[in-house]
Order: C-alpha cells, then structure tokens, then sequence
C-alpha cells in the first residue's frame, strides 16, 4: 500500500491537534505551520509558544518554555518559513530567528539569528545568509527531490 494515499488522514491529524493547543491551551501556532505528530509541546507553560507561518517541526522535537531548576516560565518562538529538525530540543526563552534550519538532534541553547543553520550539542551556526522557502526547505531542494526520485524509481 502506497502511504502516500494516507496523507490526508496524516494533515486532518495534525490539523486537529493544532486547533486542540491552540483553543485549549493558547499557544500561538500558525495554521500554515507544520508539525510531526510526536512532536512535543511544553504543556506547563503552554502560552509561551509561538510557532510562525510555514514552518515545519520534524518528529520528537521538544519545545520547552519552563525551567523548573531555575523557576522560570519563558516565550519560545520559532519563527516563519522555519526547520526544525527531528529529536532537537529548543530550550525555554529562545527565539529562532525567521527562515532559519536547526540540524537533526541539537539542542539550541541560544537565540539562532534569522536565515541561519544551526546544528550540535550545544547548537552552533554551520551557515548564514540562507535563502529557503516555506518549511524551511533549501532552493534547489525540489529539484534534488525530483532527481533522487527518479533515480530510485520512486516516482
């Protein structure tokens, strides 16, 4: 069976639980944005997150936005046209400037300037001056789709 037929049911999905943070625990989540159904929201301080329009947050992600050791209830904000790569954690207080990618597995411990790729444990900037499209996907990233598709016979 072609999983590519069950997307719909995978979007009504995700949709469903956009609306259920965002009407009943209040956090700022674009309709645009996207997120992977494992995703994992700060519930403690659920007004504390912010996710911009097409943005795309891969599976395991945690988005935190308390710190109980310190006592502190911070905003989180992941910003427009934003990646957010699987099982990474951004930390309470955080901004992730616009148009910008976190690598797979990092923990952003400070503030990623807009357009900007950040990647590791603690995070650090691999690239600036970034031109991506909605999801945070690279220019050219269709195209290398495309090609890798065929090549495979995936088409």
């Amino acid at each position: 069976m072609n999983l590519g037929r069950l997307r719909w049911a995978r979007l009504c999905l995700v949709e469903l639980k956009r609306l259920w943070l965002v009407k009943i625990f209040g956090m700022d989540i674009h309709p645009s944005s996207q997120f992977s159904l494992s995703t994992k929201f700060d519930l403690t301080n659920p007004r504390g997150i912010h996710v911009g329009e097409e943005s795309y947050i891969a599976f395991d992600v945690a988005i935190l936005t308390h710190d109980i050791t310190r006592g502190v209830r911070l905003h989180t904000r992941i910003g427009n046209r934003c990646f957010v790569g699987a099982r990474s954690i951004i930390l309470p207080g955080i901004t992730v400037g616009d148009e910008s990618i976190v690598g797979a597995g990092s923990v952003v411990t400070r503030d990623v300037p807009s357009r900007t790729i950040v990647a590791g444990n603690p995070a650090r900037v691999i690239k600036t001056g970034l031109e991506v499209g909605r999801f945070g996907r690279q220019e050219g990233a269709d195209e290398m789709q495309d090609r890798t598709a065929l090549e495979n016979g995936l088409d």
